[in-house]
């Protein structure tokens, strides 16, 4: 966006491909989610298991993508390209900071729930969306 006194123009490009840095620790892990390519610009959702209720939001965005968010939005991230080490591309999500706890994922806007996963303080946890 631009206007008087502001040169900020919106990169929809921004994370797509970068690192991500996992800020993992005491009863906060993270979470990795190897996506089918299908899925690309999708964006996956996270919420408390059981919960029928957005978690808090954390504002774990893998890219910027130009909105903001009032409290009782649950957390979500876009599915991105990521270069590997041999050349080739594998699609995720990640999730940089996730409180330990259980935790339903499924597509925005609202499911169905495709995967929940266990989330450790202190560690990342990969797991792989369905098929």
């Amino acid at each position: 966006m631009s206007g008087p006194g502001n040169n900020a123009v919106e990169n929809p490009h921004a994370g797509k491909g970068s690192s991500v840095l996992l800020d993992i620790g005491g009863d906060i892990g993270a979470l990795v989610i190897d996506m089918p390519a299908r899925l690309e610009d999708e964006e996956v959702e996270l919420r408390k298991a059981g919960s029928s209720s957005p978690s808090d939001h954390h504002h774990d965005h893998d890219h910027d993508h130009g909105h903001g968010h009032g409290h009782g939005v649950a957390p979500h991230v876009a599915v991105v390209p990521r270069p590997k080490p041999d050349g080739t591309t594998a699609h995720s999500a990640v999730f940089s900071e996730v409180a330990q706890g259980t935790y339903e994922l499924y597509l925005r806007p609202h499911g169905p729930v495709q995967l929940t996963v266990e989330i450790h303080g202190g560690q990342v946890t990969e797991a792989t969306w369905p098929s």
